[in-house]
């Protein structure tokens, strides 16, 4: 059995093809995010459907069943999982060996009430919800003729630095300073202002430090104001308190500052008696088993490994956690220990700029950005995506295109319901 459908469950289940197994796979969602791109659905780029292909389209071979739900606990001594299914009914479904690869969670570090006024960007209902604050915004400065108040509408504040923060920060930009300009009559575009907040001492604090810095001076060059060794104390309707008293006016907040292990980590660290971190991951033994449980594998952003939390690891996780599975199938165990290969870091910066870190190698500005652009193409999945994805991109950085600007008014009041739910 495997648990989600990110990049570790999709690698570990496509290494499973051809092993003598019946494999299910527990997905709380009908497709498989492609998350390094999801700051473009949020910005008006790609659609949601072309970095979130089906996951019975992807894997289509005999023995895989897919089943819609949520895994909420597990059973290790009659070795069943919880699943709590879409209309709420909960059924037990049994397993023999179970790859858990559930991901992460946006993390607010204690304060939840930041979410509503700053929603994160880790599903399709983030960047849906993102990319209607972002053109609403732009709407309403258009319709103000108080100037204090349209400033407002035209001030972006972006709270993390990491890769999601810098990548959005810079579309911002991108749409008030090219792609929408000479679109509004009211409203001047060139007056709006993206702050980029960190409490850190650089952005992309994961990337070789003189990256970091050319970063920061690509993304001042573009107009994004960055705010480093800032902390933010409180988020409300109309703008953020930073520590020292100052406060940013702005009805746009969006927040990527962080993550943390889902809920079911916590459950399956109580029923296994395994430890975890401080941000919830599960400490695995060096197979990526959990200690005294070598049935069960946690790859991806939930396993405590010391590493970056990137599609990579995920990836390479999930490989061996089904190569692992495999060999004792088939009678040849696997011996060695989960190494990851660090093929480097890439983040995007704006149209043309991008910075990426490969071993000792360091790359920027349109370089980078063309290894960027191959290797996100490389990685997505399905032909159809790649074909209507580089049409895009051909559309949007080589002209101003914004082919994907729709948020509609059931969208938005879907998502205010979800969030009393979740909230309640």
């Amino acid at each position: 059995m495997i648990v989600g459908a990110g990049f570790g469950g999709l690698f570990a289940a496509k290494a499973l093809r051809s092993a003598p197994a019946a494999v299910t796979m527990i997905n709380g969602t009908t497709y498989h995010l492609f998350e390094p791109l999801l700051y473009q659905v949020a910005a008006g780029i790609l659609s949601e459907g072309e970095v979130a292909p089906p996951i019975r389209e992807i894997l289509r071979h005999r023995d895989l069943d897919v089943r819609l739900g949520w895994v909420t606990d597990v059973d290790v001594e009659d070795r069943t999982v919880l699943v709590s299914a879409p209309d709420g009914r909960e059924r037990r479904v049994p397993y023999d060996t179970l790859i858990v690869a559930a991901g992460a969670r946006n993390s607010y570090f204690g304060n939840e009430r930041f979410a509503e006024h700053a929603p994160s960007l880790k599903n399709i209902d983030d960047a849906l919800e993102v990319r209607s604050r972002i053109f609403h915004a732009f709407e309403m400065a258009e319709l103000e003729e108080d100037p204090e108040a349209r400033r407002r509408w035209l001030t972006f504040v972006v709270i993390g630095a990491g890769p999601t923060g810098v990548e959005l920060a810079g579309q911002i930009a991108e749409l008030a300073h090219r792609a929408l300009k000479g679109q509004y009559r009211h409203a001047d575009l060139a007056e709006t202002r993206v702050v980029l907040l960190d409490a850190a001492d650089r952005v992309l604090p994961a990337f070789d430090r003189p990256l970091s810095v050319n970063a920061r001076r690509q993304l001042t060059r573009m107009g994004v104001d960055v705010r480093l060794a800032t902390r933010v104390v409180d988020v409300d309707a109309s703008g953020v308190e930073l520590e020292g008293g100052e406060r940013i006016e702005a009805h746009t907040k969006i927040w990527a500052a962080g993550v943390a292990a889902p809920p079911l980590a916590g459950h399956l660290a109580e029923a296994t008696g395994a430890a975890t971190d401080r941000a919830g991951r599960i400490r695995v033994e060096p197979d990526l088993t959990i200690p005294g449980h070598p049935e069960i594998f946690v790859v991806g952003d939930m396993a405590a490994l010391d590493l970056p939390g990137v599609a990579q690891v995920a990836m390479q996780g999930g490989r061996y956690a089904a190569r692992v599975t495999a060999g004792r199938l088939t009678g040849r165990p696997v011996t060695t220990p989960f190494r990851y290969f660090d093929k480097g870091n890439m983040a995007t910066i704006g149209r043309f700029s991008a910075v990426a870190n490969v071993g000792k190698l360091h790359f920027s500005g349109l370089l980078g950005w063309l290894m960027w652009l191959g290797v996100h193409l490389f990685y997505l999945i399905g032909f159809k995506n790649k074909v209507t994805t580089l049409m895009h991109w051909v559309a949007s950085f080589l002209g101003r295109g914004r082919a994907e600007r729709i948020a509609t008014a059931q969208q938005i009041e879907a998502r205010n319901a979800l969030r009393r739910r979740d909230a309640a």
